[in-house]
């Protein structure tokens, strides 16, 4: 019994030992442009996953859009992010300055949509003021209400 789990775990460990990295391709996107491109994809997958149907009926490709956009193609991509995900640490930094990004884009987009919301809670307050005034000043009637 001993023998044969000496065996098993030489074995183990032999396997184990023959894990092939990718070489490095001569057409490696850099790691900002990466994180670029990993950054737009997340945002493309969470607008496909939204408006699934509108992108389909538009025949909008949000893979082609993003290599057309960054000038490589799918082979380029495939290989690059196989070469980068060879090494977890440097691939984990990577993810975790696209999470950082994404993280400023919600704050951005937040702050827009704020910023908006209150713009037109100002023309709704503006409009009901003059409102107010055209009623006080006599320039309008004021409107009957029924009170049934």
């Amino acid at each position: 019994m001993r023998y044969f789990l000496g065996i098993m775990i030489i074995l183990f460990l032999w396997a184990c030992q023959d894990v092939k990295r990718p070489e490095k391709p001569d057409d490696l996107i850099s790691k900002e442009k990466m994180v670029d491109i990993l950054t737009d994809s997340y945002l493309m997958n969470a607008a496909r996953s939204i408006n699934s149907r509108i992108i389909n009926e538009r025949g909008i490709k949000l893979d082609s859009t993003l290599y057309k956009k960054y000038n490589i193609d799918s082979l380029q991509f495939a290989r690059s992010n196989a070469y980068y995900t060879s090494d977890l640490n440097g691939y984990a930094s990577m993810f975790s300055q696209v999470e950082q990004r994404l993280i400023q884009f919600e704050k951005e987009h937040d702050s827009i949509k704020l910023a908006n919301t209150k713009k037109a809670e100002a023309e709704i307050e503006a409009k009901a003021k003059k409102d107010s005034m055209e009623v006080e000043t006599g320039l309008i009637d004021p409107v009957e209400t029924d009170t049934n």
